[in-house]
Parts: structure tokens; C-alpha cells; sequence
């Protein structure tokens, strides 16, 4: 597949994961803690967030086949899905739900609410299954998009351990502006793959 198709696949990786939006997250997360203790979390929930997606990638359109649900489906499906998550972010939505999970004094967040549903959650989950189940894809295209997977992941990683001159470079507002941003491409993104899966199905032709 052409290199394009990568370039595409990590854009939508990286606009539903978020890791410029994870950042101010993480350090409220993690108030308190030591620089160390902050490597350690954000080094297990990345590492948690890239097993529960590389499962996806790997054994979802299996799933969905002993469910009887065909791809063509699955994506207009995960496309609407796509959709619904573009909307949070340009209606701050989703970033009011994540603000919403506070920290408690003995709680470790890497598992939950970090891994997932923050990293690996249902539209990361549905975005995996759809680039790695794109038509005409071989094991070579699989690995490909797993690669461009842990590449985004690498991006939380590094935003995890600068999070913290990033919220204070960036404050609230240009957060929120970034975010916006990235709604916006995501939106285009899920539209295109409604638009795939309604040509997979028949609905209209190339």
C-alpha cells in the first residue's frame, strides 16, 4: 500500500488517542508523585494501552466474524464512533469527561482511567480494527500498522514525561485550541470511513 495510507493511519491514531490532550491529564493524574514514580506510570499504561491494541488489531475482525459482523459494517460503525469522538473534542466534552477522574492518594491510574479507556479506548479499539483490516491487506500491512501504532504510543510516552512543561507552555486555552484542531481532522477522517464502508457494502461504487 502506498506510503500515504500510513501517513494517514498514524494521523488517526494520534488524533483518537491524543496525546497532546493526555498530557494535562497525566500530570493531574499523578500530582504528588515523584519524577520517577511518574516514569514508572506512564511507562506501564502506554505499555498496557499497546497490548490491548495490538489484540485488537490482531484477533478484532476475528471477533467480529464468529459475531457475524461483516467489515463493511464495522466500519461505518467505527466511523460513526470516530464521528461521535471528533464531536467531544470540538464541543470539550471529552475533555470535561476526563477532568472528571480524580486522582485519589492511593490509587495507581496507569491501568484505569489511563491505559484505558484514555489510550486503548473504544475508538482507538475500533480505529485498529479498521487500518489493520483494510481491503487487500497482508501480514506486511498488519505489522506496518502495528508499527505506526507503537509510533503514536512513543508520542504519549514522550508527552507523558514532558507533561509538565507542556501544560505550562501551552495553558488551558492553547489546549484547547489543539484539540479543536484535531477534531476537526478526525472528523474528516471518520467521514471517510463511513464513505468506505458504504462502498464496501455496494451502497455506491468507486
Amino acid at each position: 500500500m502506498p506510503a500515504a495510507e500510513y501517513l494517514t493511519a498514524f494521523v488517526t491514531l494520534f488524533v483518537v488517542v491524543d496525546p497532546i490532550g493526555l498530557a494535562p491529564l497525566f500530570v493531574a493524574l499523578t500530582s504528588g508523585m515523584s519524577n520517577r514514580e511518574r516514569r514508572r506510570m506512564g511507562l506501564r499504561a502506554v505499555t498496557i494501552g499497546a497490548i490491548l491494541l495490538t489484540l485488537f488489531g490482531l484477533l478484532g475482525d476475528k471477533v467480529l466474524g464468529f459475531i457475524g459482523i461483516s467489515m463493511p459494517a464495522f466500519r461505518i460503525a467505527g466511523g460513526l464512533l470516530l464521528f461521535l469522538t471528533a464531536l467531544e473534542m470540538l464541543f470539550e466534552r471529552r475533555t470535561q469527561r476526563r477532568e472528571g477522574h480524580e486522582p485519589e492518594p492511593s490509587h495507581d491510574p496507569s491501568v484505569f482511567p489511563l491505559a484505558t479507556p484514555l489510550i486503548a479506548g473504544p475508538g482507538a479499539m475500533a480505529a485498529m480494527i479498521l487500518l489493520a483490516g483494510a481491503p487487500g491487506a497482508d501480514a506486511m500491512h498488519i505489522a506496518l500498522i502495528h508499527g505506526v501504532m507503537l509510533a503514536v504510543l512513543a508520542c504519549v510516552l514522550g508527552m507523558f514525561m514532558l507533561a509538565g512543561p507542556i501544560e505550562r507552555a501551552l495553558g488551558r486555552t492553547g489546549t484547547m485550541v489543539v484539540t479543536r484542531l484535531l477534531g476537526m481532522l478526525l472528523a474528516a477522517l471518520a467521514v471517510q470511513f463511513i464513505l468506505d464502508g458504504l462502498r464496501g457494502a455496494g451502497v455506491f461504487g468507486g
